[in-house]
């Protein structure tokens, strides 16, 4: 488009550099670039330590002459015998490369990958990142600490996520299909374990059996676990809560339950209010109680503004915001935004953008969008390309593109589906920063924004066409090591197997002249 190029390359020149990118790591002192060399050479060390320690060993382990008896066998095997062996190889290394497909197509990583980093990191002294909770008490150096830890996170809770059982299953009901990756399932029930456990539950029974009820996989388990759970404890909250999120159709459901849920919340966080000083378990039962508290809120504010009480919704965000105020990692102000553009109240929008787009709070792109939605708003409806790539652009239309430069400078995967490039599909319940995940959870609530406010999305078209359209296209995932190697693995050892059969001599040959090598090595030590 040659009007979208002329506009590209007049904001290109009017736009000033931009800003440097929050959450920047400083670069580590003497101290921390000691202990990684440490750590890195820690596997060098052990290996020359244990070639080391078998020289040693050589004469009382008899290794010469074990070898030798090795070779003896190994010559005296038939080709036969290497067909089999790497035919054998080739179709356990082939069923292997084929489960690595099909898990890395499914799951989106690779199984070897995840066993290894989940089992035999922590053997080999590897360490785990903790994950702090939400509302915990902390000193000015842990809230800096927990500050610099969110501003690197880059997988996120969807503060906008789906109900389970009221909006995701219906997709289930009408395709066969599953909305959820197993991955993001697995992602929510940490979640789940970590802001509606703690470590007495096993004081009330009812707790107890939530506990187990987060870590089951199976929907109707969880829900069977919840009503076992309010027939031990009839104000159980967070049992009101898993059947709200998953065994409700409707939303109206699930605010009956959440409203279930919040009368027996509150209940639980005043009495734990008054005990929470009396011991360290005391305060891990009010962080628990208080986190129970602010999520049953925070949907029932969500209730509200799917069922159109949009003001009602804002109320309670507001309150929720205002009452709890540490907790902005859980990114209320998202809900609060969506809610106020609904309401068309762009003052109330550009106030909370004022106190939330800040540099030392984590971005993204419901707020750079929504900055550049504003922006974009007081000139799109008489922007045109053609008179501006004449006359040039004026100050307000400068500030739109270089809003709209910012915000897709942090997620380029946004224009596409704000476009309807790219066909939307379901948000995850977890969101992966400046990805494309972010981009389709941001557009699948914020597109009917952007179509509300005329001539905004033709703005974006020709600012995003003419400087970032190169930007914007959409990384191929990489496949895994593993997958590579075991179809190399495979195809070799399918091709020495092939070769024996048909060259049974020549093979034979070159068997025995690595079997000499190897005894000549062996006699040389």
């Amino acid at each position: 488009m040659a009007d979208g190029d002329g506009l590209g390359e007049a904001a290109a020149a009017a736009a000033s550099p931009l800003a440097p990118a929050p959450g920047l790591i400083p670069p580590p002192g003497w101290r921390e670039r000691l202990r990684a060399g440490l750590a890195g050479t820690g596997a060098s060390l052990w290996f020359v330590a244990g070639l080391g320690l078998l020289y040693a060993l050589r004469v009382p382990l008899r290794l010469c002459e074990n070898l030798a008896a090795v070779t003896v066998f190994l010559n005296s095997l038939t080709p036969k015998f290497y067909v089999a062996l790497t035919g054998t190889s080739s179709l356990i290394s082939g069923l292997i490369f084929i489960f690595e497909w099909w898990y890395f197509h499914k799951h989106g990583t690779s199984f070897i990958e995840q066993v290894s980093i989940s089992h035999l990191r922590p053997l080999m002294g590897g360490t785990e990142t903790s994950i702090s909770e939400p509302g915990s008490p902390s000193s000015n150096r842990e809230s800096e600490t927990s500050r610099h830890n969110l501003s690197e996170c880059k997988v996120w809770r969807n503060p906008l996520n789906l109900f389970r059982g009221a909006e995701y299953r219906r997709y289930t009901w009408v395709t066969g299909k599953e909305p959820l990756t197993y991955y993001d399932m697995n992602l929510s029930a940490q979640d789940h374990q970590t802001f509606f456990t703690c470590d007495t539950d096993f004081l009330r029974p009812s707790d107890t059996v939530m506990q187990k009820a987060w870590r089951e996989r199976n929907p109707p388990a969880r829900i069977k676990a919840a009503y076992q759970a309010l027939e031990l404890n009839n104000d159980c909250a967070t049992a009101y809560v898993l059947l709200a999120e998953e065994e409700a159709t409707t939303i109206v459901d699930a605010e009956r339950l959440f409203k279930q849920a919040l009368k027996a919340g509150e209940t639980i966080y005043r009495r734990s209010q008054q005990c929470q000083h009396q011991s360290p378990q005391h305060e891990a039962q009010l962080r628990r109680d208080t986190n129970v508290l602010v999520y049953i809120k925070r949907r029932l504010a969500m209730c509200a503004r799917k069922l159109g009480r949009i003001r009602e919704a804002v109320k309670i965000m507001r309150d929720l915001m205002k009452e709890f105020p540490p907790l902005t990692m859980l990114n209320i102000h998202e809900n609060l935004l969506e809610s106020l553009l609904e309401l068309q109240a762009y003052a109330d929008v550009q106030a909370v953008l004022a106190k939330y787009d800040d540099i030392s709070l984590p971005k993204s792109a419901a707020i750079c969008y929504t900055a550049a939605l504003l922006k974009t708003r007081t000139v799109s409806d008489k922007f045109s390309p053609e008179t501006a790539s004449r006359r040039g652009l004026s100050t307000a239309e400068i500030n739109a593109v270089e809003a709209i430069h910012r915000a897709v400078e942090f997620n380029p995967h946004v224009p596409k589906y704000l476009l309807e490039m790219k066909s939307l599909i379901l948000p995850p319940e977890h969101i992966l920063k400046r990805g494309d995940s972010e981009a389709i959870a941001y557009a699948f609530f914020h597109l009917q924004h952007w179509k509300r406010i005329e001539g905004a999305l033709n703005l974006l078209q020709c600012t995003w066409e003419g400087t970032f359209h190169h930007v914007s296209v959409y990384p191929k995932k990489e496949l895994p090591f593993f997958i590579h190697f075991t179809a190399g693995l495979c195809s070799s050892t399918a091709m020495i197997a092939l070769l024996t059969h048909q060259f049974p001599e020549i093979m034979g040959v070159f068997a025995k002249a690595v079997s000499m090598i190897s005894r000549t090595c062996v006699e040389y030590l």
